[in-house]
């Protein structure tokens, strides 16, 4: 892949110049490259049951090497089982079932059960963590006391991590109790809810990681964080957190706070729990295999989608900063000093909004590091992608790019014929289930054994894998 100027390079022409405004819509000297293509081979893998007719929610797939399985959710509830060649699909679990008491909260395209995480203990009968796994969902039960309060707003519904306590691991459907309530978070808008939910995958027993959960949670919504609470260490909002599900020592007693966070022996109110902050909507992270480096995808507001490096501690920007630019608002961005706050982590990766390779919205999702070695021309590439318009991107994860939206190339997807994007295979499966062309994709990438790549969407309950060939 060629690489171009870098970001600061690019906008610090733009600064020196007397005759453009401070202020942009546009804060890209150029636009992402449609012709920096690699073509990878896809294949039709399981299908998820329709709801009412409607496709499947997907929103996260994940393996559980314990029992042999991989497990994909839909936002309205059901959580599914499914064999490793994809030919079995049983509903594990109904969160939405009124036994359960989780009361899920689906309206819109934001709300409903956000992600879900197996620990990693989850098939190793006798270890503390066997059969336990943990979801994380938006609830019309807002009369609970909630942990974690705005300082306003309207409090439209709950979000809440529970846990889940299976009997037999290995049982096909679910056999625990109703589930346990780890934390509750009052949210003041409909929007920006939770985010991902996992567990670092690369953290073997006996590594200071292991076993401790991350917890994305979003600035609370409306827009811009009226509120401020991003950057705001005493509240959860706009955070990454970093919690032991299995330990008791949090203010309610039931999920410990790890001694190695980064502000728990910090003064004042910071809250322990805190991994990372300055977010807006943490969709999706995850680590290299190979080096343990963690990457976010974080959506943006305005003008600015990124990808960013995550390390313990740091400050990711928002509301402050909007990818590589002070952020100014519906006004747009300042391009006169980018990159200029040492305290902040900038993007490795970033696009605009209007780039005219997307559709109308845009919106970053991720993150898969490809370490694998079955499909060589993704070797050694970090994945992310926009996902309404289902536009799949990659880029070197030896030598990640300095921000901006020329370090990475595109990726379309061949299933025997013309390449395609996915928006265009989604809407080719549609026609063949009699249904409405899909306007948008929501794009999501799941995980598998032996580093598989899966790609899911809301729009014809189809998993796709990425495989071998062109």
């Amino acid at each position: 892949m060629s690489r171009h100027p870098t970001l600061l390079a690019a906008t610090a022409l733009l600064a020196a110049s007397p005759t453009l405004a401070q202020t942009t819509r546009d804060p890209f000297p150029s636009d992402i490259r449609a012709d920096d293509v690699t073509v990878v081979r896809v294949e039709e893998f399981a299908s998820i049951p329709d709801v009412d007719g409607d496709a499947a929610r997907m929103m996260l797939l994940v393996d559980e090497p314990g029992t042999g399985r991989l497990f994909v959710n839909d936002m309205r509830g059901p959580l599914y089982g499914v064999s490793y060649d994809g030919r079995s699909v049983i509903r594990y679990v109904d969160i939405d079932d009124p036994a359960w008491g989780v009361d899920v909260q689906s309206s819109g395209r934001e709300r409903g059960f956000q992600s879900f995480a197996f620990h990693p203990d989850f098939g190793r009968e006798g270890a503390p963590g066997y059969g336990r796994f943990y979801t994380w969902t938006d609830s019309r039960n807002n009369q609970a006391a909630a942990d974690f309060r705005p300082p306003g707003g309207d409090d439209t519904h709950h979000t809440v991590l529970h846990e889940w306590r299976a009997r037999d691991a290995a049982s096909p459907t679910y056999d625990g109790e109703p589930p346990s309530e780890l934390l509750r978070v009052e949210q003041p808008f409909s929007n920006h809810n939770g985010g991902h939910l996992t567990f670092n995958a690369t953290a073997r027993p006996g590594d200071e990681d292991y076993g401790l959960l991350y917890v994305g949670v979003a600035d609370g919504g409306s827009g811009g964080d009226p509120m401020n609470l991003a950057q705001d260490l005493s509240s959860v909002f706009g955070k990454i957190l970093r919690i032991d599900p299995l330990g008791s020592d949090a203010p309610n007693g039931k999920y410990g706070i790890p001694a190695t966070n980064p502000y728990v022996d910090r003064a004042g109110d910071a809250l322990g729990e805190v991994w990372a902050f300055g977010v807006r909507n943490p969709q999706r992270f995850g680590w290299d295999p190979a080096t343990g480096a963690m990457y976010m995808s974080d959506i943006g507001q305005n003008l600015v989608e990124e990808v960013s490096p995550v390390t313990r501690g740091a400050n990711l920007g928002w509301n402050l900063w909007e990818g590589s630019f002070r952020y100014l608002g519906r006004s747009g961005v300042d391009v006169s000093d980018p990159r200029s706050d040492p305290g902040v982590t900038y993007p490795v990766a970033e696009y605009a909004h209007g780039d005219p390779l997307l559709l109308s919205r845009a919106a970053a999702t991720g993150v898969h590091v490809y370490r694998a070695t079955e499909i060589a021309q993704l070797r050694n590439r970090v994945l992310f992608g926009d996902f309404p318009s289902g536009e799949i991107f990659h880029f070197d994860a030896d030598r990640p790019p300095d921000g901006g939206d020329q370090g990475f190339g595109r990726i379309l997807l061949s299933d025997g014929g013309t390449p395609k994007t996915l928006l265009q295979l989604v809407r080719e499966k549609n026609a063949a289930q009699g249904k409405r062309p899909a306007e948008r994709v929501d794009l999501r990438f799941g995980s598998g054994a032996d580093g598989r790549v899966f790609l899911l969407d809301k729009h014809d309950s189809t998993v796709r894998l990425l495989v071998p060939g062109t």
